[in-house]
């Protein structure tokens, strides 16, 4: 379980589990979303809600991981652009460690 803070001040904060950023992985959901600027504001968190509306109109919808992610985090209450930032950089620190970390071949 991780914790990604959501405002600059420090005083929201959003639960993320090990499923919330498989499933982010599984939809390459970051992929294509921040512009060559780097930066992302509310007009990014507006696509990737944009994005993931789609995404449950269609078959994904059915997928609950997906609606899990939906409900805990993308459209939590306390998700800004600042906490989507966090989460950006959370999910490449957890991706880096997890393609660090040799196979399991037993």
């Amino acid at each position: 379980m991780y914790k990604i803070q959501t405002n600059a001040s420090g005083t929201r904060s959003i639960d993320i589990t090990d499923e919330h950023l498989q499933t982010i992985e599984d939809y390459q959901l970051f992929r294509d979303l921040i512009d060559s600027n780097g930066y992302v504001d509310e007009q990014v968190l507006d696509k990737l809600k944009l994005n993931l509306r789609s995404m449950l109109e269609t078959d994904a919808g059915k997928d609950k991981r997906l609606l899990d992610l939906c409900l805990d985090v993308i459209y939590h209450a306390n998700m800004k652009a600042f906490g989507l930032q966090q989460l950006v950089l959370l999910f490449i620190n957890w991706k880096n460690r997890n393609s660090e970390q040799p196979a399991d071949n037993s």
